[in-house]
């Protein structure tokens, strides 16, 4: 193997600096900080905290499904419920999750910079990302909104539910993901060590590249859409109510324009994660490493023009719905390239089953589901029967909480020892691991099954022949919920009780595992230089197998 991708010119160790967890201490010193490490570590104990929020809010709805009668919760009760489940899970839990936290932490340490471009702005949009937070909560306390988390008009017009609190949340996050947007796009290009050009760089930098240049793009949409929502309430001007003069499709073009690319600002980071993963843990220099780099800007930019397959039965004319159904279709080229070439580096590959790639194989299987699955919704003849089930309700969770949430807790598990200088305990681990696949699939394939057999959406109560199923999705949701609450106590308990990890504990060969665990204040003590390539395995460690 290569002994390093990078050289320090000074100071390799650094151990007089202290790690970025001790330099400065209080809780001013945290909330006020400004490097990037720190402020990762902030969102992503926010981020787990609203995932606890959504996931008991998916819970409590669960149990109400279970049987086809209403036993909990009045229809008004429902809706709000599962309206603040999406709005939590999508705006504070999947879109920031990987960038906001990971990105944060591990982006100027993989390109040898002492921090990101703009530090004080990294500060401010978390800040601003609270602040957003800070409204949706005063929704769910002043009682909830009914609309659905899409907000779709011209309900969310008229509903006398929490619906500005809820838009100006969700409109105030907007701006925390631009700003994280820019700074991204300006570290990448301006903050790389020497000798890290582009076909160097980590595929994780890539992937959060192109998920940037997304934020920047499609956020500003979604922000005016939200606002004109707000001034249509407040004013009573006719935008996209029918009943004033406007029109409900307009909104929802405009809305789908934002969240289709924002469907690949949680997932683009995810496949980063595995790109590493997959490499590190096989001990096997990526496969299609050009290919796998340029897929991620390719879903990038062929995202921004699909928005219209969510639309098929909105009266839409033909033409418009054949040519949607074309270039979602074209999606799934880039896509599958990435999932063959991380298959092609397994191929003989030196593949340890530790944590970190049983998620990565759970994500493998889970995504390949949710991306297949995708194929029959963008043919215009099944999606007009399978529009408003549960089998895309099935397939969206496949792909964002088994493709986002399962990189995602991937990641966290392969960098935990960098970002907090201690090893997780594997055993149950493992155990965790096993819970959340088995618990995931039986959750969201059961809603495939009743999908297909017309289970509609957002319904309290259903009919009988439909309550199998409903009940087997409850069941997986505690299962899952089991695994998730016993990574969550393992992780904890590790931040003092587990062993002190070394510097580099998956012999990985990206720059942030060249600095200490955790790392000192500054990243590096010196300059870095890059010689090599981030995955120049030079051969298999056979004993690792």
């Amino acid at each position: 193997m290569s002994s390093t991708t990078g050289d320090l010119a000074a100071g390799h160790h650094g151990h007089d600096h202290g790690s970025y967890l001790t330099a400065k201490r209080g809780l001013m010193s945290w909330l006020f900080t400004l490097d990037h490490k720190r402020i990762g570590m902030m969102y992503l104990g926010s981020i787990l905290t609203f995932f606890l929020v959504g996931g008991l809010l998916a819970l409590a709805f669960r149990v109400e499904l279970a049987t086809a009668e209403p036993d909990l919760f009045t229809g008004s009760t429902y809706n709000r419920l599962f309206t603040l489940h999406g709005a939590i899970m999508v705006f504070l839990v999947l879109v920031p999750s990987i960038p906001a936290s990971l990105g944060n932490f591990l982006l100027p340490l993989m390109l040898g910079a002492k921090d990101v471009a703009f530090p004080r702005l990294n500060l401010l949009s978390f800040h601003i990302y609270m602040l957003g937070a800070a409204f949706l909560v005063f929704t769910l306390l002043a009682g909830g909104v009914e609309t659905g988390w899409t907000f779709y008009t011209p309900y969310s017009s008229t509903t006398d539910s929490a619906v500005v609190s809820a838009l100006m949340g969700a409109f105030i996050l907007g701006f925390s993901s631009i700003l994280t947007g820019i700074n991204f796009i300006v570290t990448i290009h301006k903050m790389r060590a020497p000798g890290l050009t582009w076909l160097r760089l980590p595929l994780f930098v890539w992937a959060s590249y192109a998920t940037s240049l997304i934020q920047v793009l499609a956020t500003p949409v979604i922000a005016i859409t939200l606002f004109l929502l707000v001034f249509e309430r407040t004013m009573g001007i006719g935008i996209f109510d029918p009943a004033l003069g406007g029109d409900p499709v307009l909104f929802q073009h405009f809305f789908w324009f934002y969240s289709h690319p924002v469907v690949y600002v949680m997932i683009l980071p995810a496949f980063g994660v595995i790109s590493e993963t997959v490499s590190i843990h096989s001990r096997k220099h990526i496969f299609g490493y050009t290919a796998i780099a340029a897929s991620s800007v390719a879903i990038a930019a062929i995202g921004f023009l699909v928005w219209g397959h969510h639309m098929f039965v909105s009266g839409q004319s033909e033409l418009a719905g054949t040519i949607f159904s074309l270039i979602t279709f074209g999606v799934a080229v880039p896509t599958a390239i990435k999932v063959f070439s991380w298959v092609a580096t397994m191929y003989k590959g030196s593949i340890e089953l530790n944590t970190v790639m049983l998620y990565t194989l759970s994500f493998l299987f889970i995504f390949a589901i949710g991306g297949l699955t995708g194929l029959f919704l963008a043919t215009l003849a099944v999606d007009v029967h399978m529009h408003d089930t549960y089998f895309v309700v099935a397939h969206f969770h496949y792909v964002m909480m088994g493709g986002t949430l399962m990189g995602f807790i991937a990641g966290i598990h392969h960098w935990w020892p960098k970002m907090t200088g201690r090893m997780f305990p594997e055993l149950p681990a493992k155990i965790g691991a096993l819970l959340v696949f088995v618990g995931f699939n039986l959750t969201f394939f059961t809603q495939f099954v009743a999908g297909s057999r017309g289970m509609p959406r957002r319904y309290h109560e259903y009919a009988p022949e439909f309550e199998t199923w409903q009940f087997l999705s409850t069941v997986g949701s505690f299962v899952l919920a089991a695994g998730l609450f016993l990574t969550l106590f393992y992780l904890l308990w590790s931040m003092k009780g587990g062993a002190k990890a070394p510097k580099n504990p998956w012999e990985a060969k990206t720059l942030e595992w060249e600095t200490e665990s955790p790392p000192i204040e500054h990243n590096f003590a010196g300059q870095v230089i890059c010689r090599t390539g981030p995955y120049d395995f030079d051969e298999i460690d056979t004993s690792r197998a």
